[in-house]
């Protein structure tokens, strides 16, 4: 972004002091020298052309103008005028920003320095300082106010912030009403789907006075990308443990928060394991999937929610044989850790909008919960913990402990065979002692492992013993029989004469 030039004005020789010092401060301070730039007029080199031009110049053609007025007028010209007058006068006649500063003094001010104070106060308004430094700390206040209110920088979240480009017609109609439908059922939301669309809005706080917020474009815009390029999550699918092109399924999906998360989370839950239960409990057969889809969801959710839209990068989401990563660009907030993750802790969302209608959808829970959910539901199932971490982004591991993908039968042989003390290990080897000779039912397993979820103990125990070759189907032909059995090969009768009950 260009700086904003800045024209400090005054009496030269009464104020010498005072202009160095704000001259010095807005060229070094780590923020306002990023956003302006600062002109006084003993700082330029001669000129072939009068000071008076030049000065008159730099005021009409300067963003921002900073009268600095007390007790002396200073030298006039023909016309009886000071170069502050004519400069402040230039800065009016172009209608630029005037921020004016008044010394306090307790002597009289020259009579037309007063005409000068008094007309200035007609039109805007002054402060005053008694210090270089109290000049410095006012003059600041009123730069970094600029910046707020020409949204340069914010003070409020992002998501809260309102975009100057976007009106009504760029949100769907459809999406809110459809909105409105789901957080009445889910969430007792006080409005219906007829109900008028700007109440709607108002009351989420995503629209004042015709002025749309970034949340109302993020969440219910019908091209959000048109306003934020890289509000886009790419997920990519890898059939080894590293990033290696070409990608065998990449897809970036774009779209409102809410179709992202969608799409994203279908990608994934195509690409993972799922496992079929029985219908011993129901007549419904149960289905889960090797990382349990909450799990999914809630990751995905919090990159989408909580990440930085003002950051050129996207939410990339990768899919390897051993693991799922997902990275957002952004930080957690001041005050939360990693290991807090792992706890229930207050709920502080970066996107606190996006993430109130992501509540009344049903799509996330308010409590700060979700992260403490995943740890539950990974190691419920025998996964370890997912891995958070806070680097540049913010990274998300969650571990496939049963994905067998480009691993080779030497890898495999390795593996178990050497034991190595692994969960899944583990578990193979406590079944493998439990199995009699003529083969067992999963109810059966699961009796003697004294285990209830009978679709864990079939994604946990059974379906690696298979893939690893030391367990077989009394009934190939037929695999989801309610007479089928599971027995001991000649590998795994080997191994199992030279394995020791594993502690519960």
């Amino acid at each position: 972004m260009q700086r904003k030039k800045v024209f400090i004005s005054s009496v030269q020789a009464e104020f010498a002091e005072e202009r160095q010092v704000l001259f010095d401060y807005l060229t070094s301070d780590a923020l306002l020298g990023r956003f302006f730039e600062a002109f006084i007029f003993e700082n330029i080199p001669a000129l072939n052309a009068t000071p008076q031009s030049v000065f008159i110049d730099k005021a009409a053609n300067c963003d921002i103008y900073i009268g600095i007025f007390g007790q002396q007028y200073g030298f006039e010209d023909s016309n009886g005028v000071s170069p502050t007058e004519r400069e402040f006068d230039a800065a009016t006649q172009a209608n630029k920003i005037r921020l004016i500063y008044i010394k306090q003094s307790d002597t009289d001010r020259q009579p037309k320095e007063m005409a000068l104070i008094r007309k200035a106060e007609n039109v805007v308004v002054r402060r005053s300082f008694g210090t270089p430094d109290e000049l410095k700390i006012a003059v600041y206040a009123s730069l970094v106010n600029y910046l707020v209110e020409n949204e340069i920088i914010r003070t409020t979240p992002f998501d809260a912030t309102f975009n100057v480009k976007a009106t009504m017609a760029d949100l769907s109609e459809e999406k809110i009403r459809r909105f409105v439908g789901v957080a009445t059922r889910k969430r007792s939301f006080p409005f219906t789907e007829d109900s008028n669309i700007k109440e709607v809005l108002t009351h989420l706080n995503l629209i004042e006075k015709g002025k749309i917020t970034n949340a109302a474009i993020l969440l219910f815009g019908n091209n959000p990308q048109r306003f934020f390029l890289t509000s886009e999550v790419k997920c990519a699918h890898f059939h080894g443990l590293n990033k290696v092109k070409p990608i065998p399924s990449y897809q970036v999906y774009k779209g409102d928060v809410f179709e992202m998360i969608e799409k994203a989370v279908d990608f994934v839950l195509s690409k993972i394991n799922l496992y079929v239960g029985d219908r011993s409990k129901s007549v419904t057969v149960d289905v889960e999937y090797e990382i349990p889809k909450q799990v999914v969801t809630e990751a995905i959710v919090n990159a989408v929610c909580h990440r930085d839209y003002t950051s050129n990068g996207s939410v990339q989401i990768m899919l390897f044989a051993d693991r799922l990563e997902i990275v957002n660009p952004g930080s957690l907030p001041y005050g939360l850790t990693v290991d807090k993750l792992y706890t229930a802790h207050h709920s502080i969302p970066a996107n606190p909008l996006i993430a109130e209608a992501m509540y009344l959808r049903g799509t996330i829970e308010r409590m700060g919960t979700g992260t403490e959910e995943m740890t539950r539901l990974c190691e419920e199932i025998g996964l370890p913990k997912p891995q958070f971490t806070q680097e540049l982004d913010f990274w998300t591991v969650v571990k496939r402990l049963n994905s067998e993908e480009n691993t080779t039968d030497n890898q495999v042989n390795t593996q178990v065979n050497t034991q190595v003390n692994t969960q899944v290990n583990t578990q193979v080897e406590k079944l493998l002692l439990h199995l009699s000779s003529d083969g067992n039912t999963t109810i059966e397993i699961s009796t003697v492992l004294k285990l209830k979820d009978r679709i864990g103990v079939m994604r946990n125990y059974i379906q690696p013993a298979l893939k690893l070759g030391l367990i077989e189907m009394t009934i190939p032909d037929k695999p989801t029989s309610r007479l089928q059995k599971y027995r001991l090969t000649e590998k795994g009768r080997k191994l199992k004469n030279t394995t020791k009950d594993p502690v519960d």
